[in-house]
This record gives C-alpha cells, sequence and structure tokens, in this order.
C-alpha cells in the first residue's frame, strides 16, 4: 500500500475491481450487472471508490433521496483492512451527504460484524433497531443503524 490513497467518485471503469472487492467481503456479492446499473441507470446512487496507484482497494455505495441516505455497501480489500481506508471511505460519503443536504443516513450490518459497527458508531451511528433474517445467505439478523447530520 503507498502512503497515499485518493478517494474519487467511482467510474464504470472501475467495476471489474470492486466486484473482486465484493467477493472478498461479502458471501453473497453485487455482480457486474448490478453495479453496472447502479452506475447508468439509478438516479439516487453515488459510488466512491478508494485507490492505491492505479489499483481499486475500497468502496462505498449509497442512495440519496431527497434528504436520505442509504447505505448499500462498504468494503475494502481484505489485505487492505485495519489501515482506516473503511472510515475514510465513510467519512467521504457523509462529506458527500452533508453538501446535498442530507439530513439522515442509515444502513444495515450483519449483528456479529463488530468492526463494522464499531467504525459505524466511532462516526455517530446509532442501533435503530433489527432485521430478522436479513441476510439470504445464512438468514443472520441485520442491526439497522442511522446518523442524524
Amino acid at each position: 500500500m503507498s502512503k497515499t490513497i485518493v478517494y474519487r467518485k467511482m467510474t464504470v471503469e472501475d467495476i471489474p475491481a470492486v466486484v473482486e472487492i465484493e467477493k472478498e467481503a461479502f458471501p453473497t456479492p453485487w455482480t457486474e450487472e448490478i453495479f453496472e446499473h447502479e452506475m447508468t441507470s439509478n438516479d439516487y446512487a453515488h459510488y466512491i471508490v478508494a485507490v492505491d496507484g492505479d489499483t481499486v482497494v475500497g468502496h462505498c455505495g449509497m442512495w440519496v433521496v431527497l434528504d436520505e441516505c442509504h447505505i448499500t455497501n462498504v468494503a475494502v480489500r481484505k489485505s487492505l483492512r485495519g489501515y482506516g481506508i473503511g472510515e475514510a471511505l465513510m467519512r467521504k460519503a457523509i462529506e458527500l451527504c452533508e453538501a446535498n443536504d442530507v439530513k439522515l443516513m442509515t444502513l444495515e450490518v450483519r449483528v456479529s460484524n463488530d468492526p463494522a459497527k464499531n467504525l459505524y458508531r466511532k462516526l455517530g451511528f446509532q442501533d435503530g433497531g433489527i432485521r430478522k433474517n436479513y441476510y439470504t445467505d445464512d438468514h443472520e439478523d441485520a442491526l439497522v443503524m442511522w446518523v442524524e447530520l
């Protein structure tokens, strides 16, 4: 990892690398087709990537509808977790939301994902409730978290 990670808006060209990261991070990763639809057809979708040199090393997706934002996914290459890239991606998402007059951000996280929950709490997110059997791969519950901006 270089000393300088650049954070920028995701492009269609980033999709193959983002899908690789999804496969490392999630039991049911989003596909190239899903990301292509998000990038080309979903007016509410906003995506940020973390880039090290020429390599995409993380991404954060969100849907911004009126004054609310729903974080859809946040992932960092397994080999680079623990270096603050996920936190920086989330901070960039918060900045984007603040610039667009978003008042509330929300997300779901696996109840077992303590590192992610701790990060979100560090950023001011609060526990909102449980979505029972939310994840299709293993029916794990999701914790809904939210923060007012």
